[in-house]
């Protein structure tokens, strides 16, 4: 039985203890929550046992139970020092909620401190496990539309509906030191975006060779935003692979039916013999997914269009699904899908977009520090 803790218990608390709560193979033995009443809610919503061990320091969690598992879900910038806290006592799985960190030398910090007594470090992405995505991956690497060219993610941000994110939760972000360091910090790209920066990645496992970025200033918003980038030719392909994303705000639009954040997902991607468009992620089972003009998975070839529509329709399954995964590797002693490594890369794509914005030109990630 692996015991588990978790800091931090936020709204996002509420799907990434889905996971562990479906397994028989982990006990939850400790919470940690600046204000403990919080954390004692969650006790009592997710029918805890009423004696669990609550503390409000993390480090005395640290210190005191014995874990092989710790869920971070701390604020960003405080994503390194808990991370180096948790390995130098050795817990064997540390997974990390997005983004890695805020700069890359905290990252190599963490992937530093983790390999120094063998913890597998693991930052939580959840959207290359939401079932639907996980399925649009495996017809991609079939090869069922041919080699891939291009990808387009469009992001639609609401700003009614969902969760009510408290305003301490919100208060830090506004911080540009803990939002990704640009002059005005940068709550869409390194936050929500760090989703799109994954989805890029993943899809396509090249690296990347240059990023440009334009982001606009809405209501202290680094958006709308528009990120173009070139993938590294590490083999021949068809046409040289390149991508964009778009963050688009939509202040007005009502996603009053979604149970999480109001925002949804958009992906385009093309290639040698056909088109894949991916629907749906954040609001997954909203009134837009529900309709038959957006299924989960369309696909256009050889003339004909293809749906693919038998999915569970709910994003917690993506957290769910994450965390058998992290479980997993933590049993097999594997690396787990997003490693420190792979993470930090991302975290370096991402990083790179946002000094685009600052100095108005191609940043090439060779060379970005």
């Amino acid at each position: 039985m692996l015991k588990v803790g978790i800091i931090g218990t936020g709204v996002i608390f509420d799907l990434n203890i889905l996971g562990y709560l479906r397994r028989s193979d982990v006990k939850i033995t400790c919470l940690c929550n600046r204000t403990v009443e919080k954390a004692k809610q969650k006790v009592e919503k997710f029918n805890l046992d009423k004696n669990i061990p609550i503390y409000s320091d993390y480090k005395e969690m640290l210190d005191k139970e014995d874990l092989d598992i710790v869920e971070i879900l701390l604020p960003h910038y405080l994503h390194a020092e808990a991370t180096i806290y948790a390995a130098q006592k050795e817990i064997k799985g540390i997974s990390v909620q997005k983004p890695m960190a805020t700069t890359l030398k905290e990252a190599d910090d963490m992937i530093k401190a983790c390999k120094k007594t063998n913890s597998i470090l693991s930052i939580y992405e959840n959207f290359i496990f939401a079932p639907h995505i996980k399925r649009a991956k495996e017809l991609l690497d079939d090869d069922y539309i041919g080699d891939l060219s291009s990808i387009r993610i469009k992001t639609a941000m609401g700003t009614k509906g969902g969760w009510q994110i408290p305003e301490n939760a919100t208060k830090w972000r506004k911080d540009p030191k803990k939002i990704g360091g640009a002059k005005k910090g940068s709550p869409i790209l390194l936050d929500n975006g760090w989703h799109a920066f994954s989805l890029a990645w993943w899809f396509f496992k090249e690296e990347i060779e240059k990023v440009f970025s334009w982001t606009g200033n809405y209501q202290g918003l680094d958006a709308p935003a528009y990120v173009m980038f070139k993938y590294k030719q590490s083999k021949e392909h068809v046409v040289p692979q390149y991508g964009n994303m778009e963050f688009t705000l939509m202040p007005e639009m009502n996603f009053s039916d979604s149970k999480y954040y109001p925002v949804d997902e958009f992906i385009e991607i093309i290639a040698s013999r056909g088109i894949m468009k991916i629907n749906q992620g954040t609001s997954i089972g909203n009134k837009i997914s529900e309709s038959e003009v957006f299924p989960p998975i369309v696909i256009i070839r050889d003339g004909k269009v293809e749906t693919y529509t038998d999915f569970e329709k709910d994003w917690k399954y993506s957290f769910i699904n994450a965390t058998n995964h992290f479980i997993d590797a933590i049993k097999n002693n594997d690396e787990p899908l997003l490693s420190g490594d792979q993470a930090r890369y991302i975290l370096k794509f991402d990083l790179a977009a946002i000094k685009s914005v600052e100095e108005g030109r191609d940043i090439f990630l060779d060379d970005f520090n």
